[in-house]
């Protein structure tokens, strides 16, 4: 009550700074809240084998303003056990849950965690699927990419040396490891790219296959063209790096409109070598090496573009147009503690105004 008297006879002034100080403070204390998202709220894990306890991750971020804590994690049953980050999760980082069942009956299980933070009054749940049975059928050697609920042969395409106009395709073999039926969905294709699923439900136990056919004369640009694409585990699936299939295309110059003269006037590049070897067991963070790159044509050679198709090398090239009986030098720079985390295998792309090597790929090899 004195508070609000001795307020009331503060001059006008005084009085609206202290409101807008106060709001400013509230908005403060309002605006700063963590949010909880997980990855994924549903794992499916396929075929598990009795009495072999299967082990999943929750990975989550923390998408608030202020830090995020975890204060209890409660699995449906005790046949679930868990582990959560119990340290406190600031804003924009990242934290696990760890469940593990312990697949003691057959047969088909729903397993729900409950997660209470202090990110809202009510729980998140989570859930983990599959199907507990006596014995599995290994699919490892053929489809070595694990999904949970599905396995592919392979999650990196590559169209080597297309010529515009050409529609090559490729096939990504699949197999549904659970009960029930699949529907592969490829997310995220961009215009060059078509796919068709043979067939188009997959029933459990059994495999089919993606072909993706590309369309060259929709291809942004010569030489190395990137893209992602994510197949879907199930609907309303999100798109991450587990579920991620790369796609490289390489799109090759045109000399068609040439002429034998001005073919025989052209400039020709030759490299020292083809195949940069990097020594096995290295230590260092970076390996440099050096590639001469020579013109032994009749007139200018241009490099048009240097590509990577990993991102664990780097290039430098001393330069870009080479007068003939020249050469210029190209430095390949290796990170090695990155090649394994990489699907594509690394190598260099050189394309040039050369029309008997427009383009010419180094190959970036450990030597053991």
């Amino acid at each position: 009550m004195f508070c609000a008297r001795l307020f009331v006879t503060l001059p006008m002034v005084m009085r609206k700074q202290i409101v807008l100080l106060y709001s400013l403070i509230l908005a403060t204390v309002v605006l700063a809240q963590p949010s909880f998202v997980p990855d994924q709220e549903i794992r499916k894990m396929g075929e598990v084998l009795y009495q072999q306890p299967c082990k999943v991750v929750f990975g989550f971020s923390n998408k608030g303003n202020a830090p995020l804590v975890i204060s209890d994690v409660h699995p449906s049953c005790g046949c679930t056990s868990v582990e959560f980050t119990k340290t406190a999760i600031p804003a924009g980082g990242r934290g696990e849950i760890r469940a593990t069942y312990d697949a003691k009956l057959l047969g088909t299980f729903v397993k729900y965690l409950e997660v209470h933070t202090n990110a809202s009054d009510k729980p998140v749940m989570l859930s983990l699927q599959g199907r507990v049975v006596s014995s599995t059928v290994d699919f490892t050697g053929d489809f070595p990419i694990d999904l949970g609920n599905v396995r592919m042969s392979t999650n990196y395409v590559e169209f080597n040396n297309v010529n515009k106009g050409d529609k090559p395709f490729a096939e990504i073999q699949i197999v549904n490891t659970e009960r029930g039926a699949f529907r592969p969905q490829l997310m995220h294709l961009p215009e060059y790219l078509t796919a068709e699923y043979i067939p188009e439900v997959i029933p459990g136990g059994r495999s089919g296959h993606i072909r993706l056919t590309l369309n060259s004369e929709k291809l942004p640009m010569m030489g190395m063209n990137r893209t992602s694409v994510y197949l879907a585990r199930y609907m309303g699936d999100k798109v991450g790096e587990q579920n991620e299939v790369q796609v490289v295309a390489v799109l090759l110059p045109s000399f068609s409109q040439l002429s034998s003269r001005q073919l025989d006037s052209a400039p020709v590049m030759r490299l020292s070598t083809a195949d940069v070897q990097i020594p096995a067991g290295n230590t260092k963070k970076t390996v440099t090496q050096t590639v001469m790159i020579t013109n032994e044509g009749k007139s200018t050679l241009t490099i048009q573009q240097m590509q990577v198709f990993n991102r664990a090398v780097s290039v430098g090239l001393s330069d870009r147009t080479i007068s003939p009986g020249r050469s210029a030098k190209l430095k390949i720079t290796v990170t090695p503690a990155m090649l394994k985390k990489e699907k594509a295998r690394p190598r260099v792309l050189l394309i040039s105004d050369d029309p008997h090597h427009a383009i010419e790929t180094i190959d970036i090899t450990i030597n053991d």
